[in-house]
C-alpha cells in the first residue's frame, strides 16, 4: 500500500510540475507584457502606430508629430454615457477603424488609398434611427435640427461651372498658379465679388512685394480665382437671381455654385464639396487661399511669403500638411442661444480642435486633396473652420498660426499708421469700399513701405485672455477661450 502511494506520488510529480512551470511562466510573460504596455500608454507613446491617411483607432496614448507637441487623439467626449449627436455618429464611424472591434478591417483600410462615404451614411441611418436619438433630435433648435436633417448629404449638384477647367484664369499663363483664391459668396454679393476682382483677387500674374532697396521685385506668380456659392430661396431673397449669376459667370467665369442652401450653417459643406471639385479639376496650384468675400488681402506680401514658404517646405518634404492662418487653440462650443455659433449640448460635447479660423487661411494644394480624402470618415460640423480643424487631427497635422493674418482686425492705433496694412498678409473685414480704397492706398504708400518686415506676435498688445488646462495623456494643453 505504502509502495502505491508512493509511486502515485512520483507520478503527480512528474506529471504537474512541468504544468505548473508553464503556468508560471505563461503568467510571468502575461505580467511583463502588461507593465510594458502600460509603461507606454503613461508615456503617451501609441499603441498603434498612427498614419497620415488613415484615421486608426488608438488604444492609448496620443498621436505624436515630430514638429510639435503630443495632440489629443479624440477631442469629442467619447464615453458611452455621452448622448450628444454628433458625438454618438462620430463615435459609430471611429469603432470602424477599431483593430479591436474589427481586426479583419484593420489591414484593409491600412492598404487602400482612399475612404468613400458610404460609412458616413451607414453610421446615419443606424445612429438617427434610434428612438433614443429621435427624442434628442426633438429637443434640439429649429436650425441645428434642418443642419442635422441633411448632415450626410454630400452629393449636390454643381448647377454653375467656373468656365475655367480650375476657376477664371488667365489665356498667358507660363508656369503652374501659386494662388487659387477660392472664395466663398452669397447671390447678392454682388459689390463685394467686383471689388475683389478689381483688386487683390485679379487673375494672372502678380508681382511679389520688394522688401529691399537693391533687390528690386521678389519674383511674384500667377493668380487664379473661383467664387463658392450654395443656392438661396427665391421666396427669401424676393427676386430669383439665377440669371444673373448666370451672366456675371459669362462674363467673369468665376463663379462655382452648389445645389444646397445657402446658410451660415451650411459653410461647411462648401469646403467639403470644393475639395471634391479641388481634387477632380485643379493639379497645378500650388496653393489654394479660402476666405471669405469680406477680408482683405496683401497678394504681393503673400506672393513673396509663399515662395519663401514653399522653397523651405520642399526642402524638408513637407508641403503635404501646410496650413497657415490665426491659430485659435482649442476653444470650447458657444453655449449662448442668441450667437449664431451656438452649439448645442445635445449635438456636440467636447472642445473644440485646434484650427485656422476667421476670415481666411492659406494651405497647399496637396493638404487640399488630403482633406478630401479624410473628410470621408467625418460627420459634417456646423462651424466650418472648426470642422476643417477636426480634418486636420485625423490627418495628424497642425496649422501654423502667423499674426499677419489680424482676423479680429486692427487696433485704432496701429490702423492709423501709414504702413499698418503692408506689414498684414489679411484682414477681416472690410466692405467692398473699403477694399477699393485700401488697395489704392496700398500702391501709393508701396516704395515708402517696403522695407517693413511681416507682423510679428506683439506680447505687450495681448489681453489676458481666460484660460484653462486639459490633462491629456499626461500632457498639459492650454486652451484659449474664444467666440466660437
Amino acid at each position: 500500500m505504502a509502495q502505491r502511494c508512493c509511486r502515485l506520488r512520483n507520478v503527480l510529480i512528474c506529471v504537474c510540475t512541468p504544468c505548473c512551470c508553464l503556468a508560471l511562466l505563461y503568467s510571468y510573460v502575461a505580467v511583463m507584457i502588461y507593465l510594458h504596455m502600460n509603461s507606454m500608454a503613461l508615456r503617451g507613446v501609441p499603441l498603434v502606430s498612427p498614419n497620415l491617411e488613415s484615421p486608426h483607432f488608438v488604444a492609448s496614448g496620443t498621436l505624436s508629430n515630430d514638429s510639435s507637441a503630443s495632440v489629443p487623439k479624440s477631442f469629442w467626449k467619447q464615453h458611452l454615457q455621452s448622448d450628444a449627436l454628433w458625438n454618438q455618429l462620430q463615435r459609430h464611424v471611429d469603432n470602424y477603424f477599431n483593430p479591436i472591434l474589427h481586426p479583419e478591417k484593420s489591414n484593409i483600410v491600412l492598404e487602400r488609398s482612399s475612404f468613400d462615404e458610404s460609412l458616413l451614411n451607414q453610421s446615419y441611418s443606424e445612429v438617427t434611427g434610434t428612438d433614443s436619438m429621435r427624442e434628442i433630435f426633438e429637443k434640439l433648435p429649429k436650425q441645428i435640427q434642418e443642419f442635422a436633417s441633411h448632415m450626410q448629404r454630400r452629393d449636390y449638384p454643381i448647377v454653375i461651372h467656373a468656365n475655367g477647367e480650375c476657376g477664371a484664369q488667365s489665356k498667358h499663363e507660363k508656369e503652374p498658379p501659386l494662388i487659387l483664391f477660392a472664395i466663398k459668396s452669397t447671390a447678392l454679393h454682388i459689390s463685394n465679388r467686383h471689388a475683389i476682382r478689381q483688386t487683390w483677387g485679379r487673375v494672372g500674374w502678380v508681382e511679389g512685394q520688394r522688401i529691399n532697396s537693391s533687390g528690386g521685385e521678389v519674383g511674384g506668380g500667377y493668380i487664379r480665382r473661383v467664387f463658392l456659392l450654395g443656392k438661396e430661396s427665391s421666396d427669401e431673397l424676393g427676386v430669383d437671381v439665377s440669371h444673373l449669376l448666370r451672366r456675371e459667370n459669362k462674363l467673369h467665369g468665376d463663379i462655382l455654385q452648389w445645389d444646397f442652401q445657402d446658410t451660415f450653417l451650411n459653410l461647411t459643406l462648401k469646403d467639403v464639396l470644393f475639395w471634391s471639385w479641388f481634387s477632380h479639376h485643379c493639379s497645378q496650384p500650388l496653393f489654394v487661399f479660402k476666405g471669405d468675400d469680406d477680408v482683405f488681402v496683401n497678394t504681393p506680401r503673400l506672393i513673396t511669403y509663399l515662395q519663401h514658404e514653399f522653397e523651405k517646405h520642399q526642402s524638408h518634404n513637407t508641403m503635404d500638411n501646410f496650413m497657415v492662418g490665426e491659430v485659435i487653440m482649442s476653444a470650447l462650443p458657444n453655449r449662448e442661444r442668441k450667437s449664431k455659433y451656438f452649439i448645442p449640448e445635445g449635438f456636440y460635447r467636447g472642445i473644440y480642435p485646434m484650427y485656422a479660423g476667421g476670415g481666411g487661411v492659406v494651405y497647399s494644394g496637396s493638404l487640399a486633396r488630403h482633406l478630401h480624402n479624410i473628410s470621408k470618415t467625418i460627420h459634417l460640423f456646423p462651424i466650418d473652420n472648426v470642422y476643417v480643424g477636426m480634418c486636420m487631427i485625423r490627418l495628424n497635422a497642425l496649422p501654423v498660426h502667423h499674426p499677419a493674418f489680424l482676423t479680429f482686425d486692427f487696433t485704432e492705433e496701429e490702423e492709423a499708421e501709414l504702413c499698418s496694412y503692408h506689414t498684414i498678409l489679411l484682414v477681416h473685414k472690410r466692405n467692398p469700399r473699403d477694399v477699393v480704397d485700401l488697395w489704392a492706398r496700398m500702391k501709393n504708400t508701396r516704395e515708402h513701405c517696403r522695407d517693413l518686415p511681416l507682423r510679428a506676435d506683439n506680447k505687450e498688445k495681448v489681453k489676458t485672455s481666460p484660460i484653462l488646462y486639459l490633462n491629456v495623456a499626461q500632457g498639459s494643453f492650454l486652451l484659449k477661450q474664444s467666440e466660437t
